[in-house]
């Protein structure tokens, strides 16, 4: 197996997509959803806009009178009384704007959160949890410009542009000729901009995701990349990814840069144009001064909104090529978008015998039966092929060369391992059929890659079956609500995450109305009463990043008794035993021989003396059961199970 590519690539590196492009029809649902305040804002743009046309008229009659010699009565105050009342709704105006902008952004981020917590695991295995971070993060940041700087008070600026053109026609026509080449000239090169801006800006995006992916990567395995004396290619890797996201960033400032000073080339030009042929014209008595004056000041006016619609379509290019990302993620479907579906069409397929509603009870369980000695087993596979998804083939393809790399920099032999057990369509499970008993144990057992571990993911339905069935209580589990499934089963992953808090926080995720003595009741019974005594906070005493304060065996017992504390009739424990020294395997052993009375027990182990006493064993290899029976009976039948006793001294 040739390992030596991966090596040189970037563990980063992403191909070519530019994925989809969000339109302006996305981004205003995020607006309308404040439309009261977006009209507070417009009735507000359009009394500030009627403030600033009236302040040059006014000006033009000041001008007027002193050349005539006339009082000017209460102009002055009515000219000063426009300006503060200007300024005062200019203020309230931008205040609204920038809670309203704080609002969409908020907005976006609770419906992305939303998203991506019920999205299907098969997402996260292809995905990077650092590029999902960064869309919640990052993306949705941007969508606060487009409120803050023009789009919400573009009714005001068009008033104010429609207004100051029309007194400046009725100024001087060819004056306003003049003025019109100019401004269309600008726009037509805003417009050619503003695509590139909308493209670049996307590209940032996607750079900064995956430089948020390779950041959680490395600090995620620091203490590896540390022992491997990786940390200077890492931070290669890690930074030939900012650097592309700074030159994708220039990019953006090179295209936003010659749109910010357009609007003020625009005015100037308009103003050489307006004083010398204005002057001109003035000179000849075809305008009078004062109509100059008040030209001048219409011109400003109406160069402010066009300033502003500048702004806002660099905004909202930017915008949108973040939304585009934002928007990728809330149209993927949620995890029970098909439940409906998949369970009906199981329905229609099954076989004859008793309704689901027979076999759940009032509290929706269909492993309570009206007679326990029901001979349905617990759990039940018929003839299950599972393939998984080809984005999630290509993503763990992608993280296992990523590993194999890291180990090669590392100098550690990688010729004997082995490539995933599949076939070249995918399949990972190949007709699977075994059965487990109410209240029994059952272990799993094979080599690396035999397909236990999907087993229990199938179980827990983070994926279905592509063929085949699996049965709960003699119910297909497709029929069943995930969340009335799932409350059936207590679950401890190979790699059990310890999340950031205290213990009590680790223990009461599924059990949230769990007591302070409960929480220490299945601490002692897993061994892990000294933890409490480190701290005089106890259950509350924090653990750390990741469980960081907490040994590696410590952290598994804490997650198996998070599934203690659940009791659920059903607990499928992975590896469950792999990072205890020998006294703690037993006593863990000892702990769960105590809470497996009247419970059903799925267990994966690669220590076959933790699981020889179970009342039944699955020996599974490449994705096939090649073997079922006790201890003893395996010895004898199934040469792969004597082999694997045999390397573990057990016959």
């Amino acid at each position: 197996m040739s390992t030596s590519a991966p090596a040189r690539r970037s563990p980063f590196r992403r191909g070519k997509n530019d994925g989809p492009r969000a339109s302006l029809r996305q981004l205003l649902p995020y607006i309308f959803e404040h439309r009261g305040v977006i009209a507070v804002v417009i009735i507000l743009s359009i009394l500030g806009a009627a403030a600033s046309l009236g302040q040059p008229l006014l000006v033009g009659q000041v001008i007027t009178r002193v050349q005539a010699n006339d009082p000017l009565g209460s102009l002055v105050w009515m000219l000063v009384a426009l300006v503060v009342v200007s300024s005062i709704l200019s203020g309230y105006q931008h205040y609204l704007l920038q809670r309203t902008g704080t609002a969409v952004v908020y907005s976006s981020r609770r419906r992305l959160i939303a998203r991506i917590l019920h999205l299907p695991i098969s997402e996260f295995d292809a995905r990077r949890t650092g590029d999902l971070v960064s869309r919640v993060g990052t993306d949705t940041t941007l969508l606060y410009a487009v409120l803050t700087q023009g789009l919400a008070d573009a009714v005001g600026n068009a008033l104010i542009f429609v207004g100051a053109m029309i007194a400046m026609a009725i100024i001087d026509p060819l004056l306003l000729v003049l003025i019109l080449v100019v401004i269309g000239a600008s726009v037509a090169v805003v417009g050619g901009l503003s695509g590139q801006i909308r493209k670049h800006t996307r590209v940032q995006q996607e750079k900064v995701g995956e430089l948020s992916s390779g950041v959680e990567r490395a600090v995620g395995s620091i203490r590896t990349i540390r022992a491997s004396g990786a940390a200077d290619r890492e931070e290669e890797a890690i930074t030939a990814v900012a650097s592309q996201t700074y030159d994708v960033g220039v990019r953006v400032a090179k295209a936003s840069a010659l749109v910010v000073p357009i609007a003020g080339i625009a005015l100037q030009v308009s103003l050489l144009v307006v004083l010398g042929v204005g002057g001109f014209r003035v000179a000849h008595g075809d305008i009078t001064i004062a109509s100059l004056v008040t030209f001048v000041m219409f011109l400003f006016i109406l160069i402010q909104p066009l300033g502003t619609f500048f702004g806002a379509i660099m905004s909202v290019n930017q915008a949108l090529g973040a939304l585009g990302r934002i928007q990728e993620v809330l149209d993927l479907p949620v995890e029970t978008a098909d439940d409906a579906e998949i369970a009906a069409r199981v329905a229609s397929s099954a076989e004859p015998g008793r309704n689901a509603e027979e076999r759940m009870d009032a509290a929706g369980s269909p492993l309570a039966s009206a007679d326990p000695a029901a001979s349905t087993p617990a759990i039940e596979f018929r003839d299950v092929h599972f393939a998984y998804p080809a984005a999630v083939v290509e993503s763990r393809r992608k993280k296992e060369s990523e590993a194999l790399a890291l180990l090669e920099s590392a100098r550690v032999d990688t010729s004997g391992l082995d490539e995933a057990d599949e076939t070249p369509d995918g399949e990972v499970l190949h007709g699977v059929s075994f059965a487990v008993p109410r209240g029994s144990r059952v272990a799993l057992v094979g080599p690396s890659g035999a397909g236990k571990s999907t087993t229990l993911a199938l179980i827990e339905r983070f994926y279905d079956p592509t063929g085949g069935a699996i049965l709960l209580g003699g119910q297909d589990v497709r029929t069943l609500e995930r969340t009335a499934l799932r409350a059936q089963l207590g679950y401890v992953e190979q790699d059990a995450p310890t999340l950031a808090g205290s213990i009590a926080d680790n223990l009461r995720l599924a059990s949230p109305e769990a007591s302070d003595d409960d929480c220490r009741r299945v601490l002692e019974a897993v061994n892990l009463g000294e933890v409490l005594d480190r701290s005089a906070l106890g259950v509350d005493a924090p653990v750390g990043e990741a469980g960081v304060m907490l040994s590696g065996g410590e952290r598994q017992r804490l997650a198996i008794a998070r599934a203690l504390l659940a009791a659920p009739p059903i607990l499928l424990l992975d590896e469950s035993t792999s990072s205890l020294d020998g006294l703690n395997e037993q006593r863990m052993r000892e702990a769960i021989d105590a809470v497996a009375t009247g419970r059903t027990l799925v267990v994966i182990a690669h220590r076959l003396s933790t699981v020889v006493d179970s009342d039944h064993i699955v020996v599974m290899d490449h994705g096939r059961v090649v073997g079922q029976g006790t201890h003893s009976e395996l010895v004898e039948s199934t040469p792969l199970y004597r082999d694997l006793a045999k390397h573990q001294l057990l016959v």
